[in-house]
């Protein structure tokens, strides 16, 4: 009885260490901060597109001015020449190696999957009509360098998608080419980026691991046997996982199913709660699988909101769609190569079935449940 005791009670401490260190972790855990810029080239004219997110905008020059938690159309027009030069100061666009002028239109405000955004109309003067377009971007880069632009070029009949990082890096990109390749790499890094930065997706696919090296036997998880089977189970896990929102992205992205944002991200915390709980008191063993592939129809939709927005055309929708499937399941991969050799290594001892299995269920399942409060109830419990 007493092992017993001080058994819970170690988790117990291990799950309140994690908790706080995964609490630092962004709260809005799956939708990153992201913009959308379109630019098109028209009988050798560049105009643009720039929707931001409000809520990043209000974090970065306060735009809540009597600070009662939502901004109206008055407090934001009041703003729109300090948003218009606060964006216009992170964006460098040129033709040919020569520097073009950046102009910002009257701005509105238009609705994506995660909020309100404004949108900048642009105007681009470029000394020539361009063959070569080069961007430098910086925008939220020294507040959050999770941030990511989703960009759209339209030019002589083609679309290209890109992925643009607040680095600074120039990107360059030829007028007139499809570019369907650099569309495909680009959505694949992003794939990858996206799931790396996705707390609630890594938290489900830990919850799915953790018990991987154990078997439960006399009430008691036990060290899994060898690690064939143990890959064999993980193997099934992750493929059911990763066929299931995969089906849902696809379906999403294309537009033919739509569920609201709010349930989405609300049902991914209740799926990151049910898989840790389920390793401290097991209901679902044999068809752990099975439990993967339900919510991986879930997290599907998640990570369709990235591309969706996008509002990319056809052609290009396939490349990045394709493309982004294909990094999502690399940076699966990459976490399951990292996780499983060190955990099976210590299958055996009281660190990882007490600690790491016990405890992290635990601070897991907490997290995860603030997520689900804060999404449900629209109420914000974590920082930013």
């Amino acid at each position: 009885m007493r092992h017993g005791r001080r058994a819970v009670h170690t988790a117990l401490q291990v799950a309140l260490g994690l908790w706080l260190w995964l609490a630092a972790c962004p709260a809005n855990a799956h939708k990153p901060s992201d913009s959308y810029l379109t630019i098109t080239l028209a009988q050798g004219q560049l105009s643009g597109r720039w929707d931001i997110a409000l809520r990043d905008l209000d974090f970065a020059i306060g735009l809540d001015a009597d600070g009662d938690g939502t901004i109206t159309w008055g407090e934001l027009r009041v703003r729109h020449a300090d948003i218009a030069a606060y964006a216009l100061a992170r964006l460098a666009v040129s033709a040919d190696g020569t520097a073009c002028t950046l102009r910002a239109g009257a701005q509105q405000v238009d609705d994506h999957s995660d909020g309100a955004y404004t949108v900048l109309p642009l105007t681009i003067a470029c000394p020539r009509s361009p063959e070569q377009l080069a961007l430098r971007y910086t925008l939220f880069g020294d507040l959050d360098p999770q941030h990511r632009a989703l960009f759209k070029l339209e030019a002589g009949g083609t679309t290209r998608s890109a992925v643009l990082a607040p680095d600074g890096t120039a990107q360059g990109f030829a007028l007139g080419h499809g570019g369907g390749i650099a569309t495909f790499v680009d959505f694949v890094r992003e794939g990858v980026w996206h799931i790396w930065i996705g707390f609630d997706h890594i938290l489900f696919l830990l919850s799915l691991l953790l018990p991987a090296v154990l078997v439960w036997r006399a009430r008691a998880w036990q060290p899994a046997p060898d690690f064939r089977s143990t890959v064999w189970d993980v193997f099934r896990v992750v493929t059911a996982f990763t066929v299931a929102h995969s089906i849902t992205l696809s379906l999403a992205v294309l537009g033919l199913v739509s569920l609201p944002a709010r349930w989405v991200e609300s049902a991914i915390a209740a799926s990151v709660i049910v898989a840790a709980l389920n390793n401290l008191r097991p209901v679902v063993l044999g068809r752990r699988w099975a439990v993967a592939f339900g919510f991986g129809l879930i997290h599907g939709f998640g990570f369709a909101s990235v591309l969706a927005d996008l509002g990319l055309p056809r052609d290009a929708l396939a490349l990045a769609l394709a493309g982004f499937n294909v990094g999502v399941e690399l940076g699966q991969l990459a976490i399951v190569g990292l996780f499983l050799p060190f955990a099976f290594a210590l299958r055996r001892t009281v660190l990882y079935r007490r600690w790491v299995m016990a405890g992290g269920s635990l601070a897991i399942a907490l997290l995860a449940t603030l997520w689900l409060a804060e999404r449900a109830f629209d109420v914000k419990l974590l920082s930013r």
